[in-house]
């Protein structure tokens, strides 16, 4: 779990980097999850990071509250924005929202379209579920061959006795 964290710190990060050319949201209102006197972002990719920064601090009683309200943008505006936004909510691990088969199916039409604002943020994403998808099959196949080994042990004890 921990290092899924991590893994999930440096690709958001990576993002960052690669999101700097993108150009800049100037009639758009500074997003309520940006921190005040900090800059504001310059990009939609920027300003979702931003957003994943803050929700993945919040309580479980404001995670809740801050569902309904991405799944009502979403709802209202099927933007690539609104999309991302709710698919990253999505995405977070160890929550009770977690729903990451969902978060897929939001970010397909964003990462079919190249020419998107969004896109490479998309893939991104994407591509982290699917190796978070990959790396919990592999666990629980780890897992049922642990389990089979301990109870081979426990019958060969058994008979031992």
């Amino acid at each position: 779990m921990r290092s899924r964290l991590i893994a999930s710190g440096f690709v958001f990060c990576g993002v960052l980097a690669g999101c700097s050319g993108m150009p800049a949201l100037e009639s758009q209102e500074p997003a309520p999850w940006t921190q005040a006197g900090a800059p504001r972002p310059a990009s939609e990719a920027d300003s979702l990071l931003a957003y994943f920064e803050y929700v993945r601090k919040l309580a479980a009683a404001e995670l809740g509250k801050e569902h309904d309200a991405a799944r009502q943008a979403y709802l209202s505006a099927r933007s690539d924005f609104s999309r991302v936004r709710f698919a990253m909510l999505l995405s977070l691990p160890g929550t009770a929202l977690s729903d990451e088969p969902r978060a897929l199916e939001l970010l397909e039409p964003v990462t079919k379209n190249p020419r998107g604002s969004l896109h490479r943020l998309a893939v991104l994403l994407a591509a982290n579920l699917q190796e978070r998808k990959r790396l919990d099959a592999n666990a629980q196949g780890l897992q049922q061959k642990l389990d089979a080994l301990r109870s081979l042990e426990r019958s060969m004890i058994e008979r031992k006795r």
